[in-house]
């Protein structure tokens, strides 16, 4: 376990390898609970979602689902960095 420092303005920078412990890179979000005892916890802000949710992206218009030739055409753009 290491020391932090808490700057003039009450800040605290956490060391890279305590980021990539929890999970997370630069533009990451993070939680901050505070514990009853005076202890804090954080972590990653990880999005609740459901497994449903990945299912209707592959939905077009009027309900017709991608066939696999189109979800790999989009797969391959996406790879080239195209949208």
């Amino acid at each position: 376990m290491g020391t932090l420092t808490v700057t003039a303005k009450g800040q605290v920078t956490l060391r890279k390898d305590l980021l990539e412990h929890i999970g997370v890179q630069p533009g990451d979000k993070i939680v901050v609970d505070k514990l009853p005892d005076g202890r804090i916890e954080v972590r990653a802000d990880r999005p609740a979602g459901k497994i449903s949710d990945a299912f209707n992206f592959l939905k077009r218009p009027k309900g017709r689902t991608l066939s696999i030739g189109e979800i790999n055409k989009i797969a391959a753009r996406g790879w080239a960095g195209k949208k």
